[in-house]
C-alpha cells in the first residue's frame, strides 16, 4: 500500500496495528486489530467462570450486560495510542511519501509515548484526543467522578505486560500526533470512538449500573484485557487483513469465539459430556471394594463446597496429592473450578507430579473431552505426554506427534502456563501472579478460575510465606479457591495462611493449645480444624543423634554396613558438597564390593538437583526402580540430598540424615517404611534414622560459622537446637501421634523463647538477627507484591513494578542461569543423550553471574571419557557422574 497525499481522509484506514517482519509492507490493520481483542474479551466474559470471578473482584453478584460491553470497548481501545504517526512510520517509509521525511526524535511506540498526553503535559493533543474519543460519555460510566473510567483506561493500556507509569516523565512530542505524510491521528481516533460504539451499543445504554469502583476489579480487567490481546494477536485465527471490511467486526466474533474454545479457555462442551465423578478407585485406579479413601482424603472431599481455603495436614506418604485431586474433582463437578494448578516446591518434584496428574486427568474425565495436564516447568514443553521443542523461528515449537491442537498454546509460554486447565508446575509459576512482575495480572486472572493447589507448604521462609499469604489474597478475593498441604505446619503460620491479618501473630495459639491440635487435620478459615482420623499408617520411628556431621569415613561406614545386612539405606545430606563427599567416602570404604552402591546404567553415582533434566530423569527412575513400591528386598545404599525427600515414591529401612528444623525432619523420615513390606532384614522390621550433628552435639560454634547448611540453609539455629533436644528426649518417635507436639516444641515461638533464654547472651544476639531476618523479609516481600487496593489512576506509584523484576524472580529460588552448550555433550549415563543445557545455580557464579546472565552465546565444552568441563567468564565447571560442581 502506498501512501501520497492526494486525499488524506483516505489514510485513516491506513493506520495499522501488526507488521509482518519478514513480509515488509504486509500489515493487519488498526481498526481491524482493535475489533478482534475487543471480540475476545467479550467471548471472554461470557465463560461462566471466568465473569463470576471477576464480579467477586467488583465485590458484585454479576457482571450485568452493559457492565460487560464497556469492558468490552474499553478493551478495543488497548492500541489506541498506536494512531501517532512516530508509531505508524516505523512501516510508511519516507520512500512512501513521495520525498517526506521522518523527523529525528520521534519515538517508536504507544504506551509510554501517550503518557503526556493522559497527563495533559501535551495539552493540544490531550484535548482533541479526549474529544475525539468521545471521552465525556464514559466518564458518566461511573458513579466517582470519572476516576473509575479513568482507572480502567489506564489498565487497558497497560495490557503489554506491566501498570503504566503516569509519572514516567515521557518526553511529550506533540508533532507525534498531528497529520503529517497522509497520517491524521486524529481521524483515526474519531473513526475508532464510531466503530466502538457501533460494535458495542450496550456500553452507551443510559440507564446502565456505574462501573464498579473496587481497585482489584480494575487489576482482574487488566489481566483478562492482556489475555485478550494475546489470543486477539493469533495469527493463525485472526490472519492479517489491510483492506477495510465495515462489518469486520461479525468476522472478530466468530474467529474470538472459535478461539477461546479451542485454547481451553471455553469448556461447555466438556462439561455436556462429563457424567459424574468417577469412584475414588476409579479416579486412582485402585481395587474398588478393597482399598476405599482414607481419613484424610475423606476429610479433605468433604470439605463444604463454600469454603475457598483449605490447608491439610497428615503424614508424608499418606495421599495427601490424592485427597487434592479428589477434591478438585468435586469441586469441578460442582461447576466451582474449571481447572486445576498443582504447585510444587522444586522442578524435579513438578515432573513427578506431572504424570500422576496425567493419569488422573485421563480417569476423571473418561466420557469426555479429556484435558492434557501442561508441564509448567520453564525448560520444559509437554501437553500430556507429549514433548514440543522449541524451533529457530521465534514463538514456534516443533510437537514429537506433529498434529495441532490450539490448547497446547498454553504450555509454549511461561507467561501462558496458568492459561492451562489443568498444569503442573513449581510455586514460583503460581506466586508471580502476585508479584511485581511482568504479566503477573495475566497470570492471576487465569489463575482465578482454576484450583490452586500448593504441595509442601512450610513455616520457615517468611518471604516466600508473605508471597504465598498475598497470593492467596488475590486468588480468594477473586472468588478462587485454593488447597494447601504439609505434612506439619506449625500453629503461627497455619494461622496466618488462614487468616491473612496483619494482627495473625498476637492471635495465635499458645504453644499448649497448638500441642493439642488434632492431627491429621483439615483446617479452613470458618470451621476451624477438624480432626481427620487415623490413616492406619502408624509408625514407631528409632531416633538417633550422632555427632559425625563431618565425619564422612564414618558415616560411609555405617551406611554399608546397614546396606550389607540387606536394609534399604537412605543417606540425606544438607549440601550437594557433603552428599558428594558422602558419596566419595562410601565409594573408598567399598573397595571392590560396591554390588550395595546406587548406580545408574552402571555408573555409582548420588541423587542431587544439579544434574541436567535428561540425567535427572533417569536418576529418578534408578531411585524408584532400587526403592520404589512393590521392589524386591535388597540391601543398597543411596546418597543426595532434599530431592530425595520430595515427591519420590520411595521407601528405605534405614534413614542417615543432617540435623534439620522438625518439621523438615519429618518429611525426611516419611521415605521410612513408606509402604506395607514383609521381608525387611533383621534389626530393621522398626524403621530407624540416625540423625548427623555437630562434633560434641553443641550448635553455639555455628553462630559464627555455619557448617552444611545448618546457619545458611536453615538459618534458625534455635529450631535446630530444640530439634536436637527431641531426639535426645524422645528416642522413639511415634508417627503421627507425636507429630503436632514434634513441630510446636520446635517452632513455636515460645519453645524459641526459652531456648534463647537458656542459652545466654550470644543466643540472644542470634535470636535478634533472625527476628530481624524475618522482618526485613517480610517488608521486602510487601515491597514486591502487587497492590490490589490500589488504582490506577492518578498517583498510581504503589502499582508500578520499577527494575526488580530480577531481583525478585532471584529471590523466588530461581535455580540459576541456563546456559546452552555450543557442541552437544553426551551424558555420563548415557552415550546416546545429549546435554544440550544445564543450569548453574548462581552462587556457583559469585560475582560473573550478570554476564553469565546477559550472555546469548553458546558454551563451548570440553569432553573426555567421563564426562566434560566448560567455563563461564573465568569461572571453571566439571560435570560427570556425581553432577555439576564448580573447580577451585
Amino acid at each position: 500500500m502506498t501512501l501520497s497525499h492526494a486525499n488524506p481522509n483516505a489514510y485513516t484506514r491506513a493506520h495499522w496495528a501488526k507488521s509482518d517482519r519478514d513480509a515488509p509492507g504486509r500489515i493487519h490493520l488498526l481498526e481491524h486489530h482493535l475489533a478482534d481483542v475487543g471480540a475476545c474479551m467479550e467471548a471472554l466474559l461470557s465463560q461462566p467462570t471466568i465473569r463470576g470471578r471477576l464480579a467477586r473482584a467488583a465485590r458484585r453478584d454479576d457482571i450485568d450486560e452493559a457492565t460487560a460491553a464497556r469492558l468490552a470497548a474499553f478493551a478495543a481501545l488497548h492500541d489506541i495510542g498506536k494512531v501517532n504517526v512516530g508509531f505508524q512510520t516505523q512501516i510508511w517509509q519516507p520512500a512512501d511519501w513521495q520525498g517526506a521525511r521522518r523527523p529525528h526524535g520521534w519515538g517508536r511506540g504507544h504506551t509510554r509515548d501517550i503518557v503526556p498526553v493522559l497527563n495533559y503535559d501535551d495539552r493540544e493533543t490531550a484535548d482533541w484526543f479526549f474529544d475525539a474519543l468521545g471521552f465525556e460519555e464514559l466518564l458518566e460510566w461511573d458513579a466517582d467522578d470519572g476516576e473509575t473510567t479513568c482507572g480502567l483506561f489506564v489498565a487497558t493500556l497497560s495490557h503489554h505486560g506491566e501498570p503504566l507509569n503516569l509519572e514516567s516523565g515521557r518526553q511529550r512530542n506533540p508533532s507525534m500526533w498531528r497529520a503529517y505524510g497522509g497520517l491524521d491521528p486524529k481521524a483515526c481516533v474519531e473513526r475508532i470512538s464510531g466503530l466502538a460504539r457501533a460494535w458495542f451499543p450496550a456500553a452507551f445504554a443510559t440507564d446502565a449500573p456505574p462501573l464498579p469502583s473496587a481497585p482489584a476489579f480494575q487489576h482482574m480487567f487488566l489481566g483478562l484485557c492482556t489475555l485478550a490481546d494475546w489470543l486477539g494477536s493469533n495469527e493463525a485465527f485472526f490472519p492479517f487483513q489491510d483492506a477495510p471490511q465495515d462489518d469486520y467486526i461479525t468476522t472478530a466474533r466468530r474467529k474470538a469465539k472459535t478461539i477461546v474454545r479451542e485454547v481451553g479457555l471455553d469448556i461447555a462442551e466438556q462439561r455436556d459430556g462429563f457424567a459424574d465423578t468417577p469412584d475414588f478407585a476409579d479416579l486412582f485406579n485402585l481395587s474398588p471394594n478393597t482399598i476405599q479413601p482414607n481419613a484424610i482424603q475423606r476429610a479433605a472431599y468433604d470439605v463444604p463446597l463454600d469454603e475457598p481455603l483449605a490447608i491439610i495436614e497428615s503424614e508424608t506418604g499418606s495421599g495427601k496429592t490424592e485427597a487434592a485431586l479428589w477434591r478438585f474433582a468435586r469441586l469441578y463437578d460442582a461447576g466451582r473450578v474449571d481447572g486445576l494448578y498443582f504447585a510444587l516446591p522444586t522442578r524435579a518434584a513438578a515432573v513427578q507430579i506431572h504424570g500422576r496428574v496425567n493419569r488422573f486427568a485421563e480417569r476423571m474425565f473418561i466420557a469426555a473431552d479429556v484435558p492434557k495436564p501442561v508441564l509448567a516447568v520453564p525448560g520444559y514443553i509437554r501437553f500430556g505426554d507429549i514433548k514440543g521443542e522449541r524451533e529457530l523461528q521465534p514463538y514456534k515449537v516443533w510437537w514429537d506427534d506433529h498434529a495441532t491442537d490450539h490448547r497446547r498454546w498454553a504450555a509454549e509460554s511461561a507467561k501462558r502456563f496458568l492459561a492451562a486447565q489443568i498444569a503442573v508446575g513449581t510455586i514460583d509459576q503460581a506466586m508471580m501472579a502476585a508479584l511485581k512482575v511482568r504479566h503477573s495480572h495475566m497470570r492471576a486472572a487465569c489463575l482465578a478460575r482454576n484450583l490452586l493447589v500448593v504441595d509442601e507448604v512450610h513455616a520457615s521462609d517468611a518471604y516466600m510465606r508473605r508471597i504465598l499469604e498475598a497470593l492467596l489474597d488475590a486468588h480468594i478475593g477473586a472468588g478462587g479457591y485454593a488447597l494447601l498441604m504439609s505434612a506439619t505446619l506449625g500453629s503461627d503460620a497455619r494461622h496466618r495462611l488462614l487468616t491473612r491479618s496483619p494482627m495473625a501473630a498476637m492471635d495465635a495459639p499458645s504453644i499448649d493449645d497448638a500441642v493439642k491440635t488434632a492431627y491429621p487435620s483439615v483446617a479452613t478459615a470458618v470451621d476451624g480444624i477438624r480432626p481427620a482420623g487415623e490413616n492406619d499408617r502408624r509408625k514407631r520411628v528409632r531416633m538417633k543423634a550422632l555427632t559425625a556431621m563431618q565425619d564422612f569415613d564414618r558415616t560411609a561406614q555405617i551406611a554399608l554396613r546397614a546396606a550389607r545386612a540387606g536394609a534399604k539405606t537412605l543417606v540425606i545430606r544438607n549440601t550437594v558438597r557433603n552428599a558428594i563427599a558422602t558419596q566419595q567416602a562410601i565409594e573408598r570404604a567399598a573397595g571392590d564390593d560396591m554390588d550395595a552402591l546406587f548406580a545408574c546404567n552402571g555408573k555409582r553415582t548420588l541423587h542431587h538437583s544439579r544434574f541436567a533434566a535428561p540425567d535427572r530423569h533417569m536418576l529418578d527412575k534408578a531411585v524408584e526402580a532400587l526403592l520404589g513400591k512393590g521392589v524386591p528386598s535388597k540391601g543398597c545404599v543411596v546418597v543426595g540430598t532434599q530431592t530425595l525427600e520430595q515427591s519420590l515414591d520411595i521407601d528405605a529401612d534405614l534413614l542417615i540424615t543432617d540435623l534439620c528444623p522438625a518439621d523438615v525432619l519429618l518429611q525426611r523420615v516419611g521415605r521410612l517404611h513408606r509402604h506395607p513390606r514383609d521381608n525387611r532384614p533383621d534389626d530393621y522390621g522398626q524403621p530407624r534414622c540416625i540423625v548427623l550433628t555437630p562434633s560434641n552435639g553443641d550448635l553455639s560454634p555455628l553462630l559464627s560459622r555455619s557448617v552444611n547448611g545448618l546457619g545458611t540453609v536453615y538459618k534458625d539455629l534455635r529450631i535446630l537446637e530444640a530439634t536436637r533436644r527431641l531426639i535426645h528426649e524422645n528416642p522413639e518417635w511415634r508417627i503421627p501421634e507425636m507429630n503436632r507436639r514434634l513441630v510446636e516444641r520446635a517452632t513455636h515461638p515460645t519453645a524459641l523463647e526459652a531456648i534463647t533464654a537458656e542459652l545466654g547472651d550470644d543466643w540472644r544476639v542470634h535470636a535478634n538477627e533472625v527476628e530481624g531476618e524475618l522482618i526485613a523479609d517480610t517488608m521486602t516481600a510487601s515491597s514486591v507484591v502487587m497492590r490490589r487496593d490500589k488504582t490506577f489512576y492518578g498517583d498510581n506509584q504503589d502499582v508500578i513494578f520499577g527494575s526488580m523484576e530480577e531481583r525478585i524472580r532471584t529471590r523466588l529460588g530461581d535455580e540459576g542461569i541456563e546456559v546452552e552448550f555450543h557442541s552437544k555433550p553426551t551424558s555420563p549415563f548415557d552415550a546416546s543423550v545429549s546435554i544440550e543445557k544445564l543450569t548453574i545455580p548462581a552462587h556457583l557464579l559469585l560475582g560473573h553471574i550478570a554476564d553469565a546472565a546477559i550472555s546469548d552465546d553458546p558454551i563451548a565444552p570440553v569432553s573426555d571419557s567421563a564426562g566434560f568441563r566448560f567455563s563461564i567468564n573465568g569461572a571453571n565447571f566439571r560435570y560427570d557422574r556425581l553432577g555439576l560442581r564448580r573447580l577451585g
